[in-house]
């Protein structure tokens, strides 16, 4: 089981981090899945009491940027800046709660790099040799000759299944096969330390099976951070683009916000750079004298239709963009953290957006707390006051809701176990549903209008658990249901939700607005 905190409520910091995203192409819904993620995740740490800083960016150099600036027939930096503005509109855009977008083209990153680079030079572990090997510019990756493979054609590939090519130049090598036996030593004693444990297997086998030095300098092009004391010789881009997670809190100089966050929480990335991750950069920081990270957790693929990875070089990206426009921010964010098993692959479709979300969030939770509020506003126009309830069944209710909402959502949550945590939601907001045809309050209205107002309140107890529970996936919508009863915002987290108590305060409903859509399958052609 994967534990991010100690204590939560403790009130110690919380640092994730996405993987710094390369820009030759506008983002994909791969790249929204991960935001989507880490904001899941900074919010709901937010919520808990934590000062959270989560951190994204875009890892600008290299040669595949090089390459696709002079197939556009423009300058490197234009298309970086380009690019990397869109990453940064795809944040804005889906409701991404980030501190810190960091640009690895930025002065304070370069210094940040050449500042960890003379580090690993001063413990001994750079030298500088010929580099003879197999090179994937797509993946910006060094691979060894027992890991190529040939396809129908003959051509070399990577494990990644991308082409490769024989580089030869002079390059710097960090001494990577010294830290062989410590990365060991990292894996056995902190087995949380790479998540899912499939990950973790994966990169166990590898480094056992022998670590090699690692060219981490390139001639061939000049498009990356200069190598300290040495003309022509640019960072190997992993190296560079890694020194990202520290240049964005400040390092290398001593700041509050570095000796608040630093070491990381959680570095959230895709899982085909889980050995960048897991390899490459505890070796380095153990160099450096820099404390590790404490979690890597390397997710899953959005899978394209035909069930095939999406990458910009296969021309299946999918633009998350449109998406969000088409049936909603929220919606969006929702199917994402609800259909995936998080840490797995996932397929999805649009037809699978519009029947997820409109079975579970129009027509039920939306649904649930329309007819309350609407019935409230109608009926109550004076308010709804609250003193509690004797009745069993309404006790029962509100424990239901409570488990699912104080308990089972967040301890999913805290494993990254999102569609769990949402699941044990569901079977909440089903259970305020079947109180409500049961207790039937527009008869009761006739009958017993005390007890119609003991059913409502209950009801309203329990829309205000469900929509602080779900916040961090819905933000916007979870927060329009709390405005319309009344709940401040200082009083929408999770120590609100340890207190089982409501507040002895009139819930005064005006006529609500739906606060999520039903969704239509657009007739165009698919985004």
């Amino acid at each position: 089981m994967l534990t991010l905190k100690p204590d939560a409520m403790s009130g110690e910091p919380f640092y994730i981090t996405t993987a710094i995203s390369y820009p030759n192409g506008r983002p994909h819904i791969g790249h929204a899945y991960e935001a989507i993620a880490a904001d899941t995740i900074a919010r709901f740490q937010r919520m808990q009491g934590r000062e959270v800083c989560l951190l994204t960016g875009t890892d600008e150099h290299g040669l595949k940027m090089v390459q696709t600036a002079r197939g556009q027939n423009r300058e490197t930096r234009d298309l970086a800046d380009e690019m990397s503005g869109y990453f940064r509109e795809m944040c804005a855009k889906l409701n991404i709660s980030i501190d810190h977008f960091v640009r690895t083209t930025a002065p304070d990153h370069h210094r940040a790099s050449q500042v960890l680079w003379e580090r690993l030079k001063a413990n001994g572990d750079l030298y500088l040799d010929r580099y003879e090997g197999w090179y994937s510019v797509r993946d910006e990756a060094f691979y060894d000759a027992s890991e190529i493979c040939e396809d129908e054609g003959g051509a070399k590939l990577s494990p990644q299944g991308t082409p490769v090519e024989w580089t030869v130049e002079e390059t710097w090598f960090f001494r990577l096969s010294k830290y062989q036996d410590a990365l060991l030593k990292l894996y056995a004693d902190q087995p949380d330390f790479i998540r899912p444990e499939s990950r973790r297997n994966e990169v166990v086998r590898f480094v056992e099976g022998g670590l090699r030095d690692l060219s981490v300098s390139r001639t061939s092009f000049d498009w990356g951070v200069k190598v300290p004391g040495s003309d022509g010789h640019v960072m190997y881009v992993w190296l560079d683009a890694l020194t990202a997670y520290i240049s964005g809190i400040g390092f290398p100089d001593d700041t509050e916000e570095w000796r608040k966050f630093w070491p990381a929480s959680l570095h959230l990335i895709g899982k085909d750079i889980v050995r960048f991750h897991a390899v490459y950069w505890p070796a380095f920081l153990m160099s450096a004298g820099i404390p590790l990270p404490k979690a890597i957790f390397g997710h899953g693929f959005l899978l394209a239709r035909d069930g095939a990875k999406m990458s910009k070089s296969a021309g299946n990206v999918v633009d998350p963009m449109a998406l969000a426009e088409r049936y909603g921010v929220d919606a969006f964010r929702y199917f994402l953290m609800r259909e995936v098993s998080f840490g797995q692959d996932g397929s999805w479709s649009e037809e699978a957006i519009v029947t997820r979300c409109n079975a579970e969030l129009s027509n039920s939770f939306g649904n649930l707390a329309q007819r309350v509020l609407s019935f409230i506003a109608k009926n109550l126009p004076e308010g709804l006051p609250w003193g509690g309830s004797e009745q069993e069944v309404d006790a029962e209710l509100q424990a239901t809701v409570a488990i699912a909402c104080r308990h089972e959502l967040p301890r999913e949550f805290e494993n990254l176990t999102f569609s769990q945590g949402i699941e044990a939601w569901m079977r909440a907001v089903f259970a305020c549903n079947q109180y409500v045809d049961a207790q039937a309050p527009w008869a009761l209205r006739k009958t017993d209008p005390e007890r119609m107002k003991s059913v409502l309140a209950t009801l309203v107890v329990c829309i205000r658990d469900l929509a602080i529970a779900i916040r961090p996936v819905v933000p916007t919508s979870a927060d329009a249901i709390l405005d319309q009863i009344g709940v401040p915002a200082a009083e929408r987290d999770y120590t609100v939700l340890a207190d089982p108590l409501w507040y002895q305060r009139l819930v005064e409903a005006a006529a609500p607005s739906p606060a999520f859509r039903r969704l239509e399958l657009a007739a165009d052609e698919p985004v």
